[in-house]
């Protein structure tokens, strides 16, 4: 007797966007075992999603948000989806990632969206900060480069898009990158974030 059900294959097969076959392969493996088969589901989907990479990504959807205060447009907010596909941008659910994603950006306000994207400028200027910070606080000089690397990744988890935590995590547990990742291994295309736009009253020069 297997150590699951059809519906906990049904759970597993939406939560971590693949087929049936692959995840009650995947529970069998790991005995039942939700937590560990959506960890090998999601270690062999982004194996996969890194191969599709360098695929061109032509088509694609303008994701979309606006943020009402006092029954005015106060934020507004574009998102470019990449996919390779006409059949997949179309699609119901790409059309939703992209307009979540355009709403996590009016909360988030990302400066970059991947970690490339990070002129190394910009990371060597905030490591001096943060190592300049750690000694006013005269934390002790052997323990300043480690608090310098863990303050560095939650920079990053902070301004880049990719790796903040998506806003709504009853819609979704996991970085946004996750997020992206997800529909690409289940689209079976090179799906990624290529441009995003932020206009917000008050803000800006």
């Amino acid at each position: 007797m297997p150590d699951f059900t059809a519906k906990d294959v049904q759970n597993l097969r939406q939560g971590a966007g693949v087929g049936i076959m692959d995840a009650k392969n995947a529970l069998v493996e790991t005995g039942g075992d939700y937590h560990r088969a959506f960890e090998i589901l999601r270690e062999k989907g982004l194996a996969k999603v890194a191969k599709r990479a360098d695929r061109e990504a032509s088509e694609g959807t303008i994701g979309h948000y606006i943020h009402y205060q006092n029954e005015r447009a106060v934020m507004g907010v574009l998102v470019e989806l990449a996919c390779e596909t006409d059949f997949v941008a179309k699609s119901e659910e790409f059309k939703t990632v992209a307009d979540d994603i355009a709403m996590h950006v009016s909360w988030s306000a990302p400066r970059w969206i991947t970690r490339d994207d990070v002129a190394e400028e910009a990371v060597e200027a905030e490591r001096s900060v943060i190592a300049k910070q750690a000694q006013n606080d005269a934390k002790p000089e052997q323990v300043i480069p480690k608090i310098v690397e863990g303050r560095i990744e939650s920079f990053f988890s902070d301004n880049v898009l990719y790796e903040q935590v998506f806003v709504n995590k009853e819609m979704f547990d996991g970085t946004v990158g996750d997020l992206v990742n997800q529909l690409a291994s289940k689209m079976g295309e090179n799906i990624r974030v290529r441009r995003v736009f932020r206009v917000a009253i008050g803000e800006g020069g």
